[in-house]
């Protein structure tokens, strides 16, 4: 006998065992018998043709080899939502087999008949279905809401639906499930390739107090995400990733209260894209991962400045994109909020060889940043990386023009739009002096090493270490070094030492950006510890 097809199956979604199609052609094919339905697959490799078969065309497909027929009996259409929730959960007829045969129970060679006992089942079920809060149907095959209200009568208490790599055609039949939620918070229709309306056609209430809403692979535009907002008057987290957005429009008078937004692995036009949201009033998280942006820039704000753009902003992620210049990481600093970001696997970090050089010059140039690729920055870890930069670039500074006299110090805007920070640095630490920049001349590795022996007087428990340490080496990377000794943060070290010459004599190691030469420093010397 031939299934029988659903008299809407043009353009449903289809599952044939573990493969995924929507249906695009209904029919009759030439030189054969009965019904086919022409399948375009989400996976390519799934079909034979672009929908054409003997020279006629019953179909087009994205791909020249995503299509093919099957028989109506090999489809899947897929069930109502709530037969998947009773299979999932095991709540429907089939598991009430332990009450017996109809409605009796056998006790050894007893049999006892109960009265109503299909009703008790019933109210068995519906009282667990009733206490489910956070149900999960994914890949289900859920394909359509099922009688009017029946939802709402059965499941009252659910707040958190995830119906995940289903057989969901359109919005509407999402709608037609939600509008029976009455306190849905959170929803994910994730993989699902469906329908999404063109134009504003009506108003509803079903997501009026959701929160959470993922739509990754669903194949939605920007344009028709901004047409769906309209009823998600609450929504604080949007999920849009493997969508094909390319480009965005300015959402007036929606997505107002979003405080997430997830637009990884969309490829994106450029990165002035993202001006078109920057005016997101509560926007703090932004996930551009694999966007393919090359820069970033807010030109409303020049050197020194905060932007008014994404003024929320604390925590963005740019990792795996094209962006090839530093000048993209110098406007993150524009960012008035901007405390946590990830950008690896950025062709920016393959200029700098040294990984531990690339994060310093980056903390450097944020002022406000406090995770950096998911790890905290210390404050003495920033102290040191602020520090360095205002040495390594103090050259260039002073061949710029720059001076520290604050009357002469004039460096020049090439070098001002390199590192804008870098007047800031000045004010904070100093600015540095000629005599403090000067390279030393090369000398051998036997002259430059000091074997320095440390203590911590106050901590009799700690036990003395001796170290061998470049004379060249600063105060500041010394407490570094300290920090990783002792697990104390180098802005709470004190550090002073005694000549193994002059006994009894200390002298205050007092400024973090001399190096131990400074204060004649020789092998043999006891640096001591304090905290």
């Amino acid at each position: 006998m031939a299934a029988e097809v659903p008299p809407d199956a043009l353009g449903r979604r289809v599952a044939c065992g573990t493969d995924y199609g929507t249906v695009r052609y209904v029919g009759s094919v030439s030189r054969t018998a009965g019904i086919w339905l022409g399948v375009e697959w989400d996976d390519p490799q799934r079909g034979k043709h672009d929908g054409s078969y003997e020279g006629t065309q019953y179909f087009k497909c994205r791909h020249p080899k995503g299509g093919s027929f099957i028989r109506p009996n090999k489809a899947n259409f897929g069930v109502d939502f709530l037969t998947a929730v009773k299979d999932r959960y095991g709540l429907n007829d089939k598991q009430d087999v332990q009450y017996g045969t109809g409605n009796t129970l056998v006790f050894g060679k007893k049999t006892v008949e109960f009265v109503g006992m299909d009703s008790v089942a019933e109210q068995q079920r519906q009282v667990q279905l009733n206490r489910l809060v956070d149900i999960s149907v994914r890949e289900c095959a859920v394909s359509h809401a099922g009688q009017e209200e029946e939802i709402s009568r059965t499941c009252a208490n659910m707040r958190h639906i995830n119906l995940s790599k289903n057989l969901i055609s359109s919005w509407e039949i999402v709608i037609a499930i939600a509008s029976q939620v009455q306190n849905l918070e959170t929803l994910n229709v994730s993989e699902n390739k469906m329908r999404f309306p063109s134009t504003s056609t009506f108003s509803s209430s079903a997501f009026s107090n959701l929160k959470i809403l993922a739509l990754n692979q669903t194949e939605i535009t920007w344009t028709e995400v901004l047409l769906c907002a309209q009823g998600w008057p609450v929504l604080e987290e949007l999920y849009l990733s493997s969508n094909n957005i390319t480009v965005l429009e300015r959402p007036d008078n929606v997505l107002q209260t979003l405080k997430l937004l997830d637009l990884s692995d969309n490829q994106l036009l450029d990165g002035n894209q993202l001006h078109l949201i920057a005016q997101l009033p509560r926007l703090e998280q932004l996930i551009l991962r694999n966007t393919g942006i090359s820069s970033i820039h807010f030109p409303d704000a020049g050197f020194g400045c905060k932007t008014k753009m994404f003024p929320s902003l604390k925590r963005l992620a740019i990792n795996d994109n094209k962006i090839s210049q530093w000048s993209s990481i110098n406007e993150l600093d524009k960012l008035p909020s901007l405390r946590a970001l990830q950008c690896n696997n950025n062709p920016f970090m393959d200029t700098e060889k040294n990984p531990e050089t690339l994060i310093q010059l980056i903390i450097a140039k944020i002022s406000q940043l406090e995770v950096l690729n998911n790890c905290e920055i210390l404050p003495a870890e920033r102290r040191g990386a602020e520090l360095d930069y205002r040495k390594i670039f103090g050259k260039d500074w002073l061949e710029a023009g720059g001076h520290w006299n604050p009357e002469k110090n004039k460096p020049s805007e090439e070098f001002l739009a390199a590192h804008p920070r870098y007047p800031a640095l000045c004010l904070k630490y100093g600015a540095p002096e000629e005599g403090e920049l000067k390279r030393q001349q090369p000398v051998t590795l036997k002259n430059q090493l000091l074997t320095l022996t440390i203590k911590c007087p106050e901590k009799p428990e700690q036990k003395p270490v001796e170290k061998k340490l470049p004379e060249s080496m600063t105060i500041q990377k010394v407490k570094g070094l300290l920090y990783r000794l002792f697990k104390i943060p180098g802005s709470e070290l004190k550090l002073s030492y005694e000549s193994s010459k002059l006994e009894g004599k200390e002298v205050e190691l007092d400024n973090d950006l001399k190096p131990l030469q400074f204060y004649s420093i020789e092998s043999g010397d006891c640096v001591l510890v304090r905290w």
